[in-house]
């Protein structure tokens, strides 16, 4: 299946995730409300995220004669995408990620680290993938998960915030089910963490195909792959982890059931992918 098809619908379980805890709660009032808050919430982050993460990590920009901007000029002109404001952060771990709610308002940076370790060709693999996922407008496809999940917990906070199975005046409400009413508290949350972050795994090998076809093949990137796993154990990154999904290699390490709740596929998988020309 597509990973098209398969973020559509994830997406769709996401809706239907909120829509099953919104009947179960039964407070349409509230159920708006906490909605609308995180849709404002996610909308702020959507417009002005690219300001908010770059000045997390101290990103400073970067213009001509850099390395790093010419191969992102070489690449965005392939692509056919306006050029994006390159940034370089100071820090010694290997990675990189795009950012920016549409084409002509992306930008894209690296890591002092991954600029060292890593050739024109792997940079060229690396930065590709980053131009595809501005290509594929992923931004507003992240946001649109974040705001699903977002509203599904604040509905579960608001409703443990009112009281379950309670009404406005401390009377039980009828038919209230006091054990289904703490699952779905507890259990709509988890599933929609795990559906977001199924969203961004399904996008990652997106971006590694777009990537493979912006560089012209996927050696560098499998090549700048290999080597990240590595470098990046030896030298974790810094990172907030709500900006975990942004990297081409994810901060944190994951196995077994952990692997669930990672925001990217393991890399010996994306590297079998690119080989077998998966899109």
């Amino acid at each position: 299946m597509p990973n098209s098809v398969k973020t559509v619908l994830l997406l769709g379980a996401m809706s239907a995730v909120f829509l099953l805890l919104g009947d179960a709660l039964g407070g349409a009032q509230g159920l708006m409300i906490g909605f609308l808050f995180a849709a404002v919430t996610n909308l702020g982050s959507y417009w002005f995220s690219d300001k908010i993460v770059l000045r997390l990590y101290s990103a400073q920009e970067v213009g001509p004669d850099h390395r790093l901007f010419r191969i992102v000029a070489r690449l965005a002109a392939q692509a056919g995408l306006p050029m994006p404001r390159v940034y370089i952060i100071p820090q010694p771990s290997p990675n990189a990620f795009a950012t920016g709610r549409n084409p002509e308002h992306a930008a894209v940076a690296a890591t002092e680290g991954i600029l060292r370790i890593l050739s024109d060709s792997e940079l060229e693999g690396v930065i590709g993938h980053e131009l595809a996922h501005v290509k594929h407008r992923d931004i507003l496809i992240s946001s649109v998960a974040a705001t699903l999940a977002a509203a599904i917990m604040m509905t579960s906070r608001l409703a443990m915030f009112w009281g379950a199975g309670v009404d406005r005046r401390g009377h039980d409400r009828e038919n209230s089910n006091p054990i289904v009413m703490l699952a779905t508290l507890i259990l709509a949350p988890i599933a929609a963490m795990l559906i977001q972050m199924a969203i961004s795994r399904s996008r990652e090998y997106d971006a590694d195909a777009g990537g493979a076809a912006i560089a012209g093949n996927p050696a560098g990137l499998v090549s700048a792959l290999r080597k990240l796993e590595a470098a990046s154990h030896a030298v974790p990154l810094e990172a907030n982890p709500a900006t975990a999904h942004m990297f081409i290699i994810k901060p944190f390490s994951g196995a077994g059931l952990m692997s669930l709740f990672s925001t990217h596929p393991s890399t010996e998988s994306r590297i079998q992918a690119l080989m077998a020309g998966r899109s």
